[in-house]
C-alpha cells in the first residue's frame, strides 16, 4: 500500500515554508505522494451544494484563500526528488485545454515524470462561471473532452482535434511529457457518471470518502464500492487489471476511532492497529494508493503526526 499526504492551498500549510515542509517531511518519511487542491477564485456568494459534507457547506468560502494547483505541485517538484505529485482533484473545465495540458507537461518535465493527474467536472458553479468557462451545465462532456485533449496533446507530434469545446490543429506540443505514455489520469468521484468516465477515460479511479450520496466512511464500504468498479469495467469490455485504484479520505487521520454514519468506525481513526486493518482490507479490495491528512494548527504538528502515522501504521 502506498499512503499520500493530502495538503490544502489554506491554513497554516498554504505557503511556500509550510508545503515545502511537509514535502520535504513526507520524502524523508516515505510517503509516496503529495497532492493539493484545486480552487483558482472563491466567489463571494456561493449557493452550490459541497458534496463532501453532510450540510453541503464548504469551509473554503468563509476565507477566498486558494493557491493554484498545478503552479503548487510545478514547485512542489522543485523542492524534492521521489515523492509523485498529484492533483486532488484538478477541475478539469476551469482552465482551456491546451494551456492545461502545457502546465500539467510542465509539471512533469521538471519533476521527471513525477506528475499525477487527479481531474474532476467540479462543483461550484459560481466558480467556473467567474472563469468564463464553458456552461456549467456541460461540465462533464467539457471534462470528457478536455481529458480527450489531453492525450491528443501528449501523445501525438503534430496533434490536432475538432470538438464542441476543443478545435486546434497547425500545433507543436513539445516538450511532451516526461512520463510514458503521458502522466497517469486519475478519475475522481464516487458516482455512476464519475465512475463510467474512469472507464472510458482514466488509468485511475480516484474516490472519495465522505460524499453523502455515496458514502466510503468504512473500509468495508470502500471495499464493496471497488468491487462494483471492477464488475463496471467488465461489463464495458475493460480489463479491471488496467486501471489502478485509489481512494481520498477527507477527514484527518486520527488516533481515537470516530464512529461512521454508515455504521462502524470511520477510516483511519482509532488505533494504529485499527488503521493497518484498515490498510489490509483496503489492500485486498485492489487499491494501491490512499491518500490521507494530518492537519494540525502548526507545521510542527503536522509533521509530528505524519511521523506517528509512518512509524506506526506503515512502518
Amino acid at each position: 500500500m502506498r499512503f499520500g499526504v493530502n495538503i490544502l492551498s489554506r491554513g497554516p500549510m498554504a505557503n511556500r515554508a509550510g508545503y515545502k515542509a511537509v514535502a520535504i517531511a513526507a520524502e524523508r518519511l516515505g510517503f509516496d505522494f503529495v497532492s493539493a487542491n484545486d480552487h483558482v477564485v472563491v466567489p463571494a456568494d456561493i449557493d452550490s451544494r459541497y458534496p463532501y459534507s453532510e450540510e453541503g457547506d464548504w469551509a473554503g468560502r468563509n476565507t477566498g484563500e486558494c493557491l493554484d494547483v498545478l503552479s503548487t505541485l510545478t514547485f512542489l517538484a522543485g523542492c524534492t526528488e521521489r515523492v509523485r505529485l498529484l492533483s486532488s482533484v484538478m477541475v478539469v473545465p476551469h482552465r482551456p485545454a491546451i494551456l492545461a495540458a502545457k502546465m500539467i507537461a510542465t509539471a512533469d518535465v521538471l519533476s521527471e515524470g513525477r506528475m499525477i493527474v487527479g481531474v474532476g467536472a467540479g462543483w461550484m458553479k459560481e466558480e467556473i462561471e467567474a472563469l468564463g468557462a464553458p456552461p456549467y451545465a456541460e461540465r462533464g462532456k467539457v471534462t470528457d473532452e478536455y481529458i480527450a485533449a489531453f492525450r491528443e496533446l501528449w501523445t501525438n507530434p503534430r496533434p490536432a482535434m475538432k470538438g464542441k469545446y476543443v478545435d486546434f490543429g497547425n500545433i507543436l506540443f513539445e516538450p511532451k511529457p516526461y512520463a510514458k505514455p503521458h502522466p497517469p489520469i486519475w478519475v475522481g468521484g464516487e458516482s455512476e457518471p464519475a465512475m463510467r468516465r474512469a472507464i472510458r477515460l482514466g488509468d485511475g479511479w480516484y474516490p472519495a470518502s465522505s460524499n453523502p450520496a455515496n458514502r466510503l466512511d468504512t473500509a468495508d464500504r470502500v471495499a464493496n464500492a471497488m468491487a462494483k468498479f471492477k464488475a463496471m469495467c467488465q461489463s464495458a469490455g475493460r480489463d479491471p487489471k488496467s486501471i489502478s485504484l485509489a481512494h481520498v479520505v477527507l477527514w484527518p487521520v486520527n488516533w481515537t476511532a470516530e464512529a461512521a454514519i454508515s455504521g462502524g468506525r470511520r477510516t483511519f481513526t482509532g488505533s494504529s492497529d485499527q488503521m493497518r486493518e484498515d490498510a489490509t482490507t483496503l489492500a485486498a479490495a485492489g487499491i494501491g494508493d490512499i491518500n490521507v491528512s494530518f492537519p494540525a494548527p502548526t507545521v510542527q504538528g503536522t509533521v509530528e503526526k505524519m511521523e506517528r502515522f509512518a512509524k506506526e501504521v506503515m512502518g
